[in-house]
């Protein structure tokens, strides 16, 4: 990952804050295409519904919305080069990892 797993760092060597090896989005492992990652945290294809999907750097559920809105523009710009403008929505649902902050962008019904 670049990152010392062992020591709950970040790839810039900044430390992860929260659950560590606990949590599988604190851990960030690279094992699907990934959009690329920045300060507040990272955008990759979901392991599980192969959708964008941002996860915030920290462990927890309510980063602020400065945060936030930088996240979802974060992923928005994901979503679009994978789906096209305006042919996807954002999903803040957090259903597999509730403690962990993330969203995804859902294809629109009519893409593949």
């Amino acid at each position: 990952m670049g990152g010392d797993i062992a020591n709950h760092t970040w790839p810039d060597g900044t430390p992860r804050l929260g659950a560590g090896a606990a949590c599988e989005l604190c851990r960030a492992d690279r094992i699907t295409h990934w959009y690329g990652e920045d300060d507040y945290g990272w955008v990759a294809d979901c392991e599980i519904c192969d959708t964008p999907m941002v996860v915030w750097r920290q462990h927890g559920v309510t980063p602020p919305e400065t945060v936030v809105e930088h996240l979802v523009a974060c992923l928005s710009a994901a979503a679009t080069q994978r789906y096209g403008i305006g042919r996807f929505s954002i999903d803040r649902h957090m259903r597999q990892i509730p403690d962990h902050f993330h969203a995804h962008a859902r294809p629109h019904a009519s893409i593949s």
